[in-house]
């Protein structure tokens, strides 16, 4: 018979005997009470959103959920203002349908420009040269009446040059106006604003085969010195000498500096027009031979390949038949100082002109190269179709030929 303490403890010990032999409960080795609940939608602190989806949800507080959205518009607009702002590319062609903006030059003597933004030069415009090419040519004597036309001052210092070669003209301002045959006008002392209306809007009548769509403006300083007589290139700085100018009152030497260094600096823009073009033509052929590289037939029409022959023919007349571009002086020169010819080399050197000409010579050789291997293929598959008709012709022929002769056999048997 059982004590009353062994019935006591005998439960105690069956229960404790029992929860020791049963089995624990698998749990996994990384989980915790923590990282079993579910995720929640603002874990990733950096997602504002769905931060603010979460409070909204939470509080259902119409009040907290603007206050979210305004803080978050304001991280927006904070951030936005830190971007920075796209750089624009380097060099432009210059639109002459709008007032533009040149941008400051870096190393590159061509002047880029914005187009649609209003004239707010931030340079002083009273010490700039500004050249830009419009036309492949001008008609001089047009010119003359449209500038005459306008009020402007024809040879206001008695230069005499050749109106051939070179017309100046003076305007109110006392701004400097030369205009070149090779559909380039240069100025000096000018606003940007007054530069384009009158190469786009006057000048344009007296040119031939206008270029408004792809115009090119090249842009240089220049700075008086009124202590000496002869002027030279500092950089890209045009010193030029005014000392006659200043205690002499004779303008005609500073006038002459001017038209020498217009005259070389006129080259620049009418090269880089070239240059575009040529750009263009290589583009255009640039697809047919990624076509052909792949080998997959060319679908070039001859019509298209004679177009591309004549481009190329006419950007090689207009660099070194038809323009001064390639002269090492021009005819106004030869019987001038020598002097003037020291400052047509010295802005020409700057803005390497002769270099520039050289390797758009070389590149006019490729793509010269590379259309005529287009008109032999575009030949010869014209060719081959040419012999396929004759073969068909032939067998023709011979069917006929085979259909009297049998007939012939069939009326003698």
């Amino acid at each position: 018979m059982r004590s009353p303490l062994q019935k006591v403890v005998a439960p105690a010990f069956r229960g404790l005997h029992t929860r020791a032999l049963a089995p624990r409960p698998l749990r996994r080795f990384h989980q915790t009470t923590l990282a079993s609940l579910p995720r929640k939608r603002n874990f990733f602190t950096s997602n504002q959103l769905l931060a603010i989806n979460e409070k909204t949800e939470t509080s259902g507080s119409l009040e907290n959920a603007s206050k979210d959205a305004d803080a978050l518009q304001s991280t927006k607009a904070s951030t936005s203002l830190k971007r920075k702002p796209v750089r624009s590319s380097a060099a432009k062609s210059l639109r002459l349908n709008s007032v533009t903006k040149p941008s400051k030059r870096t190393s590159t003597p061509r002047k880029s420009v914005i187009p649609g933004i209003s004239d707010d030069d931030e340079t002083d415009f009273s010490r700039s040269i500004r050249a830009i090419c419009v036309a492949q040519s001008f008609d001089m004597i047009q010119v003359q009446d449209i500038l005459r036309f306008h009020g402007f001052e024809l040879d206001p210092d008695g230069t005499e040059f050749d109106t051939q070669a070179v017309v100046h003209a003076r305007g109110v301002n006392k701004g400097d106006i030369f205009v070149f045959p090779s559909g380039t006008v240069v100025t000096w002392s000018m606003p940007l604003d007054t530069v384009v209306k009158l190469a786009s809007t006057h000048l344009i009548r007296a040119a031939s085969f206008p270029h408004l769509d792809r115009a090119e403006m090249e842009m240089l300083e220049f700075t008086p010195d009124d202590t000496r007589d002869t002027s030279y290139m500092k950089g890209e700085v045009v010193v030029l000498g005014t000392r006659a100018q200043e205690h002499e009152k004779n303008r005609v030497d500073t006038t002459l500096a001017k038209i020498a260094f217009s005259s070389g600096l006129a080259r620049s823009p009418k090269l880089a027009v070239l240059e575009t073009d040529l750009e263009y033509l290589l583009q255009e052929s640039k697809a047919t031979l990624n076509v052909l590289a792949a080998g997959s037939p060319s679908k070039l029409k001859r019509s298209s390949i004679l177009k591309m022959t004549g481009q190329l023919l006419n950007l090689r007349s207009q660099l070194n038949h038809y323009s001064d571009i390639t002269e090492e002086l021009p005819d106004m020169f030869w019987e001038s100082d020598s002097v003037l010819e020291d400052y047509y080399n010295q802005i020409g050197g700057a803005l390497s002109v002769r270099r520039r000409i050289e390797i758009l010579n070389k590149r006019i050789d490729y793509a010269h190269e590379n259309v005529s291997v287009l008109r032999e293929m575009v030949s010869e598959k014209y060719g081959h179709r040419l012999e396929w008709i004759i073969i068909a012709l032939i067998t023709i022929e011979v069917m006929f030929e085979l259909r009297r002769v049998y007939r012939e056999e069939i009326s003698d048997a």
